[in-house]
């Protein structure tokens, strides 16, 4: 057997030694899971994933490659991947790069070799924590000092917003939607687009002035990584625009929204991360497999204080998936309903949106 190159070290001193692919650096992330069988791709750019070495729970990866096409960001910020086997010669057709050469590009570093069964049971048992990513001969107790040192950063939402706007337009638009971008997802975009929107993407930190001199229909709220309540420009743009156009708000945005109405967020203990959440619409009673990203949640019983209703819950944990007020037209999600791999009714969402700017355009 060859010798291990690399080695992670949790925060409670566990170690596993295994094989670097990637870029050669060291790193020190927070520790989540994903349990998606498919999407690897998608989940590496993701940018609510910035910060985070993430353990994909499905054994290969990197079988398929990376297609130009299916990137959810252009510039990737997720911390690192730690997978059990690593495949890099890609038997899809349509595969441009494989998943080594695009870390090598955008500098993000991978372990595979390891036993991603028992950390994933090591976060289930105690929660997220810090790990670094090493060099094997890095003394253990070297590598717990450095943990221990190490503080994850915070305002996420401020490092992944773009830095000044950008559109997507489509031939004879219905809909002008603003989205506010606290690490957009390119598919929630194409979404819009195929329902006849043309979308403005716009910083984080957009002003109520800006955001109105586009004369939009709709405002979106998009995913984003971290605490949503160091969020708290979008916040604040969410009390001065309720009631005045639409806000659909999804992942980050669906939890900014429910704090501008005054519920309280909490850290959950390892969050709900892939692609089978059973989610509960409390109107028509279906249960949809959803896809999920996110490691905060809104209190269930700080709602009862607000004005916002409970629509969506999780069906193993009873948390909250979705809320809304009809009053100020008004409603979130907690889940991806954008995910092209998801439930085509998740789609559904985005034609309530369309309906709810059709409604107001029309009032």
């Amino acid at each position: 057997m060859k010798p291990y190159t690399k080695k992670i070290v949790l925060e409670n001193g566990r170690e596993f030694y295994g094989y670097g692919f990637g870029a050669s650096k060291e790193t020190i992330n927070e520790l989540v899971f994903n349990t998606s069988v498919v999407g690897y791709q998608e989940i590496m750019s993701d940018r609510t994933y910035t910060g985070q070495m993430v353990v994909m729970t499905y054994p290969l990866i990197g079988n398929y490659g990376m297609a130009d096409e299916d990137y959810e960001t252009k510039t990737p910020s997720i911390g690192g991947m730690i997978v059990r086997e690593y495949n890099d010669t890609p038997s899809n057709f349509r595969y441009t790069k494989t998943l080594n050469e695009v870390f090598e590009e955008y500098n993000i570093p991978g372990i595979w070799g390891v036993d991603t069964r028992a950390i994933t049971r090591i976060i289930r048992d105690e929660g997220t924590q810090k790990v670094i990513l090493t060099d094997a001969e890095t003394p253990t107790a070297e590598a717990l000092e450095k943990l221990r040192r190490y503080e994850l950063p915070r305002n996420l939402v401020e490092t992944v917003s773009c830095k000044k706007r950008w559109m997507s337009r489509v031939p004879n638009h219905t809909y002008d939607v603003v989205a506010v971008d606290c690490g957009i997802k390119t598919n929630i975009v194409r979404q819009l687009n195929r329902e006849g929107c043309n979308v403005t993407v716009v910083p984080f930190n957009s002003t109520v002035e800006e955001i109105m001199a586009f004369r939009p229909d709709g405002i979106l709220i998009s995913n984003g990584p971290g605490n949503p309540e160091d969020v708290q420009p979008v916040v604040e743009l969410v009390k001065e625009l309720r009631g005045k156009l639409p806000i659909f708000g999804v992942g980050i945005g669906h939890q900014i929204v429910a704090l501008a109405y005054g519920a309280k967020s909490r850290k959950m203990k390892f969050g709900h991360r892939g692609c089978n959440q059973p989610v509960k619409n409390l109107e028509t009673g279906r249960i949809d497999i959803t896809n999920q990203n996110h490691g905060y949640v809104i209190d269930l019983d700080s709602l009862a204080a607000t004005d916002l209703e409970l629509t969506h819950v999780n069906v193993i944990d009873g948390t909250v998936e979705g809320v809304e007020c009809k009053r100020d037209m008004v409603f979130t999600m907690q889940y991806h309903p954008e995910n092209a791999a998801g439930l085509p009714s998740s789609n559904d969402l985005f034609k309530k949106f369309t309906k709810k700017m059709e409604e107001h355009k029309n009032a």
